[in-house]
């Protein structure tokens, strides 16, 4: 029963009405083996003195005051998960951040960064941003128009050392086949542009139509070799820099006026 509750790895302290369902489980557990208010508290993860009066309050039939919860068990569960997954990602981030701090500069000049990026042509509500002076809010200058459902085009590149390969603009939802079509004729076309003859490693993220398992079949027959990469991690790739960096630019062209 120990080994049971003993992986929580968080306390919360304070009133009963900050116990969470899986607490008030091991306290009412642990309690009716007979176990003392000291082992309940450290097993749950929380104080003495809310296990004590978590159980006055069962024993008295008293309910809960306060705000009525609006989550089902399954909800609260569900977020009480947030932080564990969060810093498990936090942790895999971590561990590939150590594992390639060892990496030579020739080692990561092999290797092909890739990745797609949705570009809005009119912006919709995610205008500049401005300063103006008290009374200016209504100025046209400080103003910008927008549309309700912006044009948007998906578009995916690659970048390495060497230089950045051919964009592909993308019409339809990123699949499974549709982007083995991308692999076949604009990763392979940029690896032979911008690494000849020499092996290189391919970076791509996480997302489904790369890791299902016909796209890894197909990175293997063609003997790509690809490098490993943390969940949830944008920030790690450098295409971010060139995305960011035509974002912007698209932000402040202004449109012609008409005449």
């Amino acid at each position: 029963m120990v080994s049971q509750f003993g992986s929580l790895g968080y306390t919360i302290m304070g009133k009963t009405a900050d116990l969470t369902v899986v607490q008030n489980t091991i306290i009412d557990t642990l309690h009716k083996e007979g176990k003392p208010q000291t082992f309940i508290a450290k097993e749950a993860g929380c104080s003495q003195s809310a296990v004590s009066k978590h159980v006055n309050r069962q024993l008295s039939g008293r309910k809960k005051c306060g705000r009525k919860r609006c989550t089902t068990n399954r909800e609260t569960c569900s977020l009480e998960r947030l932080p564990l997954l969060n810093h498990t990602q936090c942790q895999r981030r971590l561990t590939w951040a150590k594992e390639k701090k060892k990496w030579t500069v020739a080692q990561w000049s092999k290797v092909l960064f890739s990745d797609e990026s949705k570009f809005c042509i009119s912006f919709g509500k995610q205008g500049p941003r401005v300063w103006r002076k008290s009374g200016e809010a209504h100025s046209p200058s400080c103003l910008k128009s927008s549309v309700r459902f912006p044009q948007s085009v998906m578009i995916w590149g690659t970048t390495s050392s060497a230089g950045v390969g051919p964009l592909c603009f993308l019409k339809t939802k990123i699949t499974a086949p549709v982007y083995q079509e991308i692999l076949e004729y604009f990763m392979l076309p940029s690896a032979d542009q911008l690494f000849k003859d020499a092996d290189f490693i391919f970076q791509q993220d996480l997302a489904p139509a790369h890791t299902t398992k016909s796209t890894k079949s197909w990175l293997n027959d063609h003997g790509v070799g690809v490098l490993d990469w943390p969940a949830n991690s944008p920030d790690l790739n450098p295409m971010e820099n060139p995305w960011g960096i035509v974002k912007r630019k698209m932000r402040n062209k202004r449109p012609k006026k008409c005449r």
